[in-house]
């Protein structure tokens, strides 16, 4: 298992996500993404709007996913 915390996503808290693939990771930090904007969490909500920027330029959005991708492949592995 490896660990990330929504910041680390992307996100606005320090949230811990367990997870074996960077996949796995993405799932984890989009239900609670889904979970943060239903509460309408401002801090959250501020985080998704900067990924929505991020989102209208497809290869930056692609050059961010494979930075994340990469950082979580150099993360430890935790029993």
């Amino acid at each position: 298992m490896k660990k990330m915390t929504c910041k680390q996503l992307g996100g606005a808290c320090d949230l811990e996500f367990q997870a074996e693939t960077f996949d796995e990771m993405a799932a984890l930090s989009k239900q609670h993404g889904t979970e943060m904007f239903q509460a309408k969490d401002e801090a959250h909500l501020e985080a998704m709007n900067k990924m929505g920027e991020l989102m209208k330029d497809p290869s930056a959005l692609q050059k961010w996913f494979e930075g994340k991708r990469k950082e979580f492949d150099l993360l430890p592995h935790h029993s």
